[in-house]
């Protein structure tokens, strides 16, 4: 098959873009991401148009954040869409004419960096996303791995700690809540009004308060050395390397991939989860270590994995 669309849907903007089978981009359309369901529908389907003009396009592949049935054709859940059950799949092909894959959004970020980003040379591949929240997936035997209905890998609601914080999809103690951008301004904020004469760098780049923290002034008052800031990325990186050590004892990958906004800081946080995650490997000292790499993808890592999955149908 020659070239597909991966459309990526976000928070505020929805890319829908051209891919080759090496994974390269030849084309984007970026629409505004609408307020409704319905709108979001329009949207992509106006996205596929625009980005398909003067070419031969075969498949469509949709990145979707939520649950997507094991027939990949159905957004069973979309917390922040509010699609509940929405048949994706035939709404699109009824009004492009072209085959649809539906897929969700961490899996097919996943399946991208697999494919043409950090996991080449891998066939069993773990990837975490670490942004405002914390998603995933699974690569083994070079095959996602999606379970029976299609709604495996949503590791940023594993229960790490019993009765712990509250999460958004209703449980106590999810993963996410203790690794993930979230988190990290939460730390943040936690530490600047417990030591603020530790924290002069990072409250001097925001409004002078904790409740005015950010998580780009987190980002900028680490790599100036900040003592609350360094501290807090640590404190995510800790959470976040235990989770792999749990994860290899479930998977046993060669690797493990970090992706999202977290992971843009490089070796400021992969190498304290390398550490944690050495830390908590059980019978570390005795098995061979997965390696902890960074994501390459960075931001396309969705839409051209979401193409790719389209081509393989």
């Amino acid at each position: 098959m020659g070239l597909t669309i991966g459309v990526d849907i976000g928070g505020t903007k929805i890319a829908a873009g051209v891919v080759d089978e090496e994974g390269t981009i030849l084309d984007t359309h970026k629409v505004p991401t609408p307020s409704t369901p319905q709108g979001i529908v329009d949207a992509i389907c106006a996205a596929v148009s625009e980005a398909g003009k003067g070419h031969d396009i075969e498949a469509v592949g949709i990145g979707a954040a939520g649950y997507v049935d094991d027939k990949r054709a159905t957004v069973l859940f979309a917390p922040n869409i509010h699609w509940r059950h929405e048949p994706l799949k035939d709404k699109v092909e009824q009004r492009t004419g072209l085959p649809v894959v539906v897929e969700n959004d961490a899996n097919a970020a996943a399946w991208g960096e697999y494919r043409f980003g950090a996991g080449q040379g891998h066939d069993d591949v773990i990837c975490i996303t670490l942004g405002t929240g914390l998603g995933g997936g699974i690569i083994i035997g070079n095959k996602l791995r999606r379970g029976r209905f299609g709604v495996a890998a949503e590791f940023g609601h594993i229960r790490v700690v019993p009765d712990g914080l509250l999460c958004g999809c209703g449980s106590q103690g999810c993963w996410e809540q203790y690794a993930s951008g979230r988190a990290l301004v939460r730390y943040a904020k936690q530490r600047a009004l417990a030591a603020p004469e530790n924290a002069t760098i990072l409250l001097g780049l925001g409004d002078g308060t904790p409740e005015g923290i950010e998580g780009k002034h987190i980002s900028d008052a680490a790599r100036q050395g900040c003592p609350v800031a360094v501290d807090s990325f640590r404190e995510l990186a800790r959470w976040a390397g235990a989770g792999l050590a749990d994860l290899a004892s479930l998977f046993d990958p060669s690797a493990f991939i970090v992706g999202g906004g977290v992971s843009d800081e490089g070796e400021l946080v992969l190498d304290p989860i390398r550490k944690s995650f050495r830390r908590w490997l059980v019978g570390g000292q005795y098995r061979p270590h997965a390696q902890v790499l960074a994501a390459q993808l960075g931001g396309k890592a969705g839409l051209v994995g979401a193409a790719d999955l389209a081509r393989q149908g």
